[in-house]
Formats: C-alpha cells, structure tokens, sequence
C-alpha cells in the first residue's frame, strides 16, 4: 500500500474553512441590513431635493421607474424564467396586487409627509410599526401574546394617547404609515418564499404602473408634471427613484437571508432612528415637550418588545440545543 500524505485543504482546513464562510455571511448579512436601512433613513433628504414634485407625481415616477429598473436587473440575471413562472399563478399575482396598492398608499403617505415638513411624525409611523405588526399577529392571526409583548403594546397605546394631546389630533400621517406597511408586511410574509425580492417588486409595481402613467400624464395634461420642465438635473433625480426604491429592497433581501430574525428585527429600527435625527438636526423640525415625552413613551414599548424578543431568542436557542443533545 502507498502511504499518501495529507494534501493542504484536508478535512481539518475544510472544517477551518467552513467557520469562516459563517462568520462572514453574518458579517455580509450586517452590512447589507445597514445598507438597507439607513438608505430608508436618509430618504427624506433625497425627497426634498426632488421639489418641486409634488408627493403625487414622486410617487408616480417611483413606480414606472422601479419597473424600468428590475427589468435591467432582470435581463442581467436571467430572471424572466421566474417572472413567467410567478406571474401564472393567480394567487401569487393577485396577492403581490394587493402588496402593492398597500405599499403604494404607504409612499403617498411618506413622501407626503417629508414634503410638508412631517418627517417627525413618519419616524413615529415606523417606531411605532413593529407594535402594530404584533397587533395584526393578535387580531388576524389569532395569536396569543407574551406578557411582555402585551405590556409593550399597551405601553405603545400609551405613547398614542399622549402624541394625539400633543398634535391636538391623532397623529394620522404615522398610524397610516405604521399599518400601511405592517399589513404589507403581513400579505409578503403570506407568500413565504415563493418568489424572490426582485420578482416580487417586478408584479408590485407592473400591477400599479397603468395607474401612475395614467397619474403623470394627468398632471402633464393640468399643467403640473415636472419631469421634463425643470432641467437634465431634475430629471435624472426623479428617474432614479426607480434605483432608490430597488436596491435598498435588494439589499434587504439578501441581509434577510444571512441574518436571523432577531438580528433583522433589532437592525429595523436604524430606519426611523435616522429618520428622527435627519428631521431634528438637519430639516430643523420642531420637538416640543409633549412630543418628546410622547416619543420617550415609544421607545420605552420598543425596549420592552426588543428585551422580550432576546429573551425569547434566546430560550428558543437553548430548547435547540438540549433537543441536539437528546438526538
């Protein structure tokens, strides 16, 4: 018999090897949640410098050319296959139909928001999102609560109550935000995996595209469309929303797949955090004690549901371990 030895990259590398590739898919799965994030955050100042587009036509624009966009990326990719595949399906197509017009009434909402000087308030919406996304679970999934789940939410409607004395009425622009986007959230995680990041904003937006063409051509007709009426410089800003709505959902997607969902759910809140400083510190917004004491309140149910979340995190993972151990 021939005695060989051991050649480099022999079981004990290939073990080295495989803990790395983990630690860096965290790693990457980090920095892509960062990236889609705080792209979201700094959404507000990108908004501003479409002025002056009004929150209709934004939006508008935001839809055909985020269709434009995935269709490159498509081509790219040789995603047509998936598209085809997707699109057959009745169920999937009628419910990315209603993802969209939900996701659609949300950006109205938002960019509306940051063009009249409520970028505040849109932060409020998405602090206060992950406490409806608990809700929903309750009142449509029948889900039953932890203790401290329950306590945040009360906490949450608190936090409200307080807000609505300090606008001197409900602060609408963050409850439609908040669950505008925890019902999208809710129909996207109906549709499991079944399509990918890319495909599925491809059916959202084709779905509303008619309508926003429809939309910029009304506002050409009056008078009010300012695509081509404000320079190369205007133009180009408002063609790219197609890349400022794609790549941080792109991004998102394939944080989302690196990452857990506790790793994901503590990463979300950079996006209302930055949201709230950008309307402080540069937009110049106005906080007053009432808001502050309100806003105090929200983060103070964030914690609660963020100290619940590790908690439960943490006991899933060691019920995993012990089962390993028992197996």
């Amino acid at each position: 018999m021939t005695i060989r030895k051991p050649r480099t990259g022999s079981a004990s590398g290939n073990r080295t090897k495989a803990v790395k590739p983990a630690r860096s898919t965290a790693a990457s799965g980090a920095l892509y949640g960062v990236g889609a994030y705080g792209i979201w955050g700094m959404l507000p100042i990108y908004f501003i410098l479409l002025a002056p587009a009004n929150s209709f036509e934004i939006v508008a624009n935001r839809v055909v050319w985020s269709v434009i966009f995935c269709a490159g990326i498509i081509t790219v990719g040789r995603g047509w296959g998936k598209l085809a595949t997707a699109v057959r399906s009745r169920r999937i197509v009628a419910t990315l139909a209603v993802a969209g017009f939900l996701i659609v009434i949300n950006w109205l909402t938002y960019v509306f928001a940051v063009t009249s000087g409520n970028v505040i308030e849109a932060a409020l919406g998405y602090f206060i999102n992950p406490l409806v996304s608990v809700l929903i679970g309750v009142v449509v999934l029948k889900e039953r609560l932890r203790p401290l789940q329950w306590l945040a939410v009360g906490v949450g409607f608190v936090a409200v109550v307080v807000l609505t004395f300090s606008y001197g009425k409900p602060p609408w622009i963050a409850l439609v935000l908040a669950f505008s986007f925890g019902s999208y959230g809710f129909v996207k995680n109906r549709m499991g995996g079944r399509v990918d990041a890319i495909t599925s904003l491809s059916i959202e937006t084709a779905v509303l595209t008619p309508f926003a063409i429809a939309g910029m051509l009304m506002l050409a007709a009056i008078g009010q469309a300012t695509l081509t009426d404000m320079g190369a410089g205007h133009f180009w800003l408002l063609a790219s929303t197609g890349i400022i709505t794609a790549v941080p959902l792109l991004f998102f997607g394939a944080s989302a797949s690196r990452l857990s969902m506790t790793g994901i759910g503590l990463l979300q809140f950079m996006t209302p955090l930055i949201q709230f400083i950008v309307a402080v510190a540069v937009l110049g917004e106005h906080m007053g004690t009432e808001r502050w004491i309100g806003f105090a309140i929200v983060w103070v149910a964030l914690a609660i549901l963020i100290t619940d979340m590790l908690m439960n995190y943490r006991r899933n993972a060691r019920l995993r371990k012990f089962a390993v151990l028992q197996a």
